[in-house]
């Protein structure tokens, strides 16, 4: 069995920075592409970023390019995604998501999700 715990959340002011974070725990053998994504009330969800498991690659959404950064932990089983210069308009439910190959098989998974609140 697989988990990922994402933690970071909260709220914060306009311009302001946050640091989220998702550890993955479990019957894991090999990580492949980890990332976030966001659901705002009334709305879809929808990507943020996502990185490919040698950390070089990742791919960003149009309206958080250039304010925010994927990162991840090999060693950790941990992606991160750093938040900076927040808008109102990032205020969403924040999930990792993580394709993971464990001794049974290669599946999918999400995190329980994190609230993240921009408002002054």
């Amino acid at each position: 069995q697989v988990q990922l715990v994402g933690s970071g959340g909260g709220l914060v002011q306009p311009g302001g920075s946050l640091r989220l974070s998702c550890a993955a725990s479990g019957n894991i053998f090999s990580i492949y592409v980890m990332g976030w994504y966001r659901q705002a009330p009334g709305k879809q969800r929808e990507l943020v970023a996502v990185i490919r498991s040698g950390g070089s690659t990742t791919n960003y959404a149009d309206s958080v390019k250039g304010r925010f950064t994927i990162s991840r932990d090999n060693a950790k089983n941990t992606v991160y995604l750093q938040m900076n210069s927040l808008e109102p308009e990032d205020t969403a439910v924040y999930y990792c998501n993580a394709d993971i190959r464990t001794t049974t098989g290669r599946y999918n998974y999400w995190g329980q999700g994190t609230q993240v609140t921009v408002s002054s």
